[in-house]
């Protein structure tokens, strides 16, 4: 008998059961406040800083076609990926940092799911009511009501994810001049699609799918337990405060009757945006929003008990036991954190606004001429990164036989400029022998910069 015939048919059944749609509870307090203003400081600065101008350009552009990046001001190249491969490890180092101090933050008050599936909610609920009128009105037939109010859901969700869409191509394209081009409609193809793309993705993840994506598409819920120990902050329920559940009327003695603080409403669970029972134990499912610990304060503000049955705790203080904020992993964290941001403003600000890369003519190791000149061939390719016009003088630091078959002059590099100068060194045979190493020396005029390449130059042993 195989192993799919011992699993009982109920089970699965299970298995193949469509997932249930939630209707989140529409609660108030101290934590759902704090996430409306992550919302709309984060969404605020998401559609904002697409439009805002330094120094006459886009102030955050990725021009790709260009291969440059501009942030505020400060603009990189290609050769700066190290910048972008260092800012990958602070976001890695400070999701370790901030799951292990504080939990699931991130997924509670920052994550792009979150915050549009936050906003798609707020509209959702202007147009169909709070839980009771939309589960009602899904339940209901289809009439003008429930047309009209579907409907206007769902043009204003089409519209706000248009926008998202349309915001995000603008960081790629200048954004005004995007919305120039809308009418009449001069797009390219790949603008079209990444809008449309970017736009069904919103429509789709915060509008439909929702929960689905933090439970089944995100890996973090399946790896945080491994960043959690039991002096980590989550949201926990005090099951030897609150048991045993149990309803009672406001005022009655329910210790006598052996009852907990819980009454048993099932509040918590009908606000929780995954759908979960908080009551059951830490879930990977949870996101760490907080509802559940509004919605619990606000039925012990009106029961007359002390909050905080449900709370941000430890597992050591549900244990009566000391928690610990500073310890070894967290110290580590914050060590390596602080360490390598401070390398990469450093880094940053020390960079260089000139590149120059010496490349040896590969196609002769040396020649030599008639006049018994050992000649090596060089192409030099400079780039002036910054945003005004250079003019360099290249100089050469070697034996003093050695000199310039051909000098390039002075070399003049608009802003943001690749160059590539050809240069020939000349040295008599009977001076050099073997490898000689040089180098070139970029000079600009009017300032005190400087660049320094190494380089060999190859004569006959």
């Amino acid at each position: 008998m195989s192993k799919r015939e011992n699993i009982p048919l109920q089970v699965i059944d299970e298995m193949y059961v469509s997932e249930r749609k939630i209707y989140p509870r529409d609660v108030d307090g101290t934590f759902q406040r704090l996430r409306r203003w992550a919302v709309f400081v984060l969404l605020g600065l998401y559609y904002g800083v697409a439009w805002f101008n330094w120094d006459g350009r886009q102030a955050v552009l990725w021009d790709l076609p260009a291969r440059k990046f501009y942030v505020f001001g400060l603009s990189f190249w290609p050769q700066d990926f190290i910048f972008l491969a260092l800012l990958l490890i602070i976001a890695g180092l400070s999701l370790f940092f901030f799951t292990a101090l504080a939990g699931r933050l991130w997924c509670g008050y920052a994550c792009p799911q979150t915050v549009w599936t936050e906003t798609f909610l707020w509209i959702e609920h202007w147009l169909e009511g709070d839980r009771p009128q939309r589960m009602k009105l899904d339940a209901g037939p289809w009439n003008a009501n429930k047309i009209k109010r579907k409907g206007g859901k769902h043009l204003l969700w089409i519209v706000f994810a248009l926008w998202t869409g349309f915001t995000f191509v603008g960081y790629f394209t200048p954004i005004r001049e995007l919305a120039g081009r809308f009418w009449p409609f001069e797009w390219s193809s790949w603008e079209t699609f990444w809008v449309l793309f970017y736009s069904f993705a919103t429509w789709g993840n915060a509008g439909f799918m929702r929960e689905q994506v933090c439970k089944y598409m995100c890996p973090y819920a399946r790896f945080q337990s491994a960043m959690f120990d039991r002096d980590t902050l989550i949201i926990a329920y005090d099951e030897k405060r609150g048991e045993d559940r149990g309803a009672r009327k406001r005022g009655t003695d329910y210790k006598a009757k052996g009852l907990g603080d819980c009454i048993d409403c099932t509040i918590c669970v009908q606000v929780c945006p995954t759908g979960i029972d908080i009551r059951d134990g830490l879930q990977y499912e949870c996101i760490a929003c907080g509802s559940c610990i509004d919605a619990c304060d606000e039925v012990m503000d009106r029961m007359g008990y002390p909050r905080g049955l449900v709370r941000y705790t430890t597992q050591h203080q549900l244990e009566d036991k000391q928690t610990h904020v500073f310890r070894w992993r967290i110290v580590v964290y914050a060590i390596l954190l602080l360490a390598i941001t401070v390398g990469l403003g450093l880094s940053i600000a020390w960079r260089k606004p000139v590149i120059m890369d010496v490349i040896r003519d590969r196609n002769a190791l040396y020649r030599e001429t008639y006049e018994h000149q050992i000649q090596n061939g060089y192409m030099l390719r400079i780039i002036n990164k910054t945003e005004s016009a250079q003019r360099f003088e290249l100089e050469l630091v070697g034996p003093p036989s050695l000199t310039f078959a051909r000098h390039p002059g002075v070399i003049e590099l608009p802003p943001e400029e690749v160059r590539t100068v050809g240069v020939m060194l000349s040295a008599p045979a009977s001076d050099v022998k073997g490898k000689v190493d040089i180098e070139f020396v970029l000079k600009s005029e009017g300032s005190d910069f400087s660049l320094t390449e190494s380089s060999r130059f190859f004569a006959p042993e």
